[in-house]
């Protein structure tokens, strides 16, 4: 059974530069754990988060993972780094093109890239071992849950505006889907059909 080695994780989260993550002036606070902008009313989340949710999404080197929300490519290079492949969405075009540019300059050759709205998640390469949700959604996404393979986890932030529970959906081999509250956040909106409006 495939697990995630987490020492190695912690390892490339400290090497990783957050600073090649982050255009503009904002870029000479990446060494702060904090949320940072990234332009277009967009954030990179605070680097302990991100290594948080990644540990807790768990991928292994056989996982097929969805991210929704490809933000500046910080959290879809975690991914990428312990992951079979990497299936990332994102709604703004500009971050799209940036993030793909990133990335393929920083070497990752396992990560699929689209630009469009996150909330249909990615039918044809459904189902995923692993889906990460980096937008707040209203309420919990039922198009990607059921995307979600029997044993896989997804993370997703639920909630209103201004505070939102950081919440584990695993489905288990049964094809039951479960619910664990992780701890309490603050993300910017999901986009389209589970945003807050």
């Amino acid at each position: 059974m495939k697990t995630l080695d987490k020492r190695k994780l912690v390892q490339y989260y400290k090497e990783l530069d957050r600073s090649l993550f982050i255009d503009g002036p904002a870029g000479s606070m990446a060494d702060q754990d904090s949320a940072l902008p990234i332009g277009f009313g967009q954030t990179i989340s605070q680097p302990s988060l991100v290594l948080a949710m990644t540990q807790a999404l768990d991928p292994d080197s056989g996982s097929s993972v969805l991210e929704i929300g490809t933000g500046s490519g910080y959290q879809t290079a975690l991914l990428a780094k312990f992951s079979r492949v990497v299936y990332t969405i994102e709604t703004v075009p500009q971050l799209h093109e940036s993030a793909k540019k990133r990335l393929q300059g920083l070497g990752f050759s396992n990560i699929e890239y689209l630009c469009g709205d996150g909330s249909s998640g990615w039918p044809e390469h459904a189902p995923f071992d692993r889906i990460m949700v980096t937008a707040a959604a209203g309420t919990l996404p039922k198009t990607l849950i059921d995307q979600l393979a029997p044993g896989g986890r997804m993370i997703v932030p639920v909630g209103p505006k201004g505070m939102q529970e950081l919440t584990l959906i695993t489905r288990d081999k049964k094809g039951q889907v479960q619910r664990k509250v992780l701890e309490h956040v603050v993300f910017v909106e999901f986009k389209g059909k589970y945003g807050w409006d």
